[in-house]
């Protein structure tokens, strides 16, 4: 069984999210998304999200890629969690192109995914403000 990976906040749930992890899902059998916890994305990202960690959790559940989801509690579990979950591919959007590239070291193919045009979560709110 192959096994993928991907991380992110995914809140205000949008085609763009669901894209990645269908595109995700057809690189390998089982995909878990490791979804950033409420804390971590206040404390290391200053990001604060409209849903929380369980709602997102929830909805994440819901998509027919997600084989599980799992904490994403800070920035260096990557290492830990390729080898505890037995990771084969390591997926994430293009806006982090070259940032993970130190997986290979652990033997895990890292693909960057072109993100879908005109979508994003920043985007979204910026719109819902101007309305």
């Amino acid at each position: 069984m192959k096994r993928v990976i991907t991380y992110g906040t995914f809140d205000l749930l949008h085609y763009g999210h669901i894209n990645l992890l269908r595109r995700a899902k057809e690189l390998g059998d089982y995909l878990i998304v490791a979804l950033s916890t409420d804390e971590f994305n206040w404390n290391m990202k200053q990001k604060k999200c409209y849903f929380s960690y369980e709602q997102r959790k929830q909805l994440l559940e819901s998509i027919r890629y997600v084989d599980l989801v799992i904490p994403e509690e800070n920035w260096e579990q990557k290492r830990t969690d390729v080898h505890e979950y037995h990771i084969d591919t390591f997926v994430i959007g293009n806006d982090w192109e070259g940032k993970f590239d130190f997986l290979k070291e652990e033997g895990v193919e890292v693909v960057y995914l072109e993100r879908t045009p005109d979508i994003s979560t920043t985007t979204i709110k910026e719109d819902m403000k101007d309305k």
